[in-house]
């Protein structure tokens, strides 16, 4: 039982703690209208744009990501902590 109760209070450490550490993803802004004939000038810009805006977005998500597997590394070691902790105050079972 002190196992369980060690590890659900971990477990709610580590979820509020990831809760901190991951921004929320802010909304994007709805794109304006495109005029019905765009010059080839505008065309090309705006491809520009939506390359650049694409990149930028991948770059997020890597970097979403690769907090979120650092904030799960560091809740394992809380359990796992945790879980010393109590093992160590509680006498082995023989």
């Amino acid at each position: 039982m002190n196992k369980l109760l060690a590890t659900l209070i971990a477990g709610f450490f580590a979820a509020g703690a990831f809760a901190q550490a991951v921004p929320a993803t802010p909304a994007k802004p709805a794109t304006p209208a495109v005029a019905a004939t765009p010059a080839a000038p505008a065309q090309a810009e705006a491809k520009a744009e939506v390359k650049t805006e694409a990149k930028v977005a991948k770059e997020d998500k890597k970097a979403q990501k690769k907090a979120t597997k650092d904030v799960q590394k560091d809740a394992k070691a809380e359990v796992k902590a945790e879980t010393a902790k109590v093992e160590k105050k509680a006498p082995a079972a023989k």
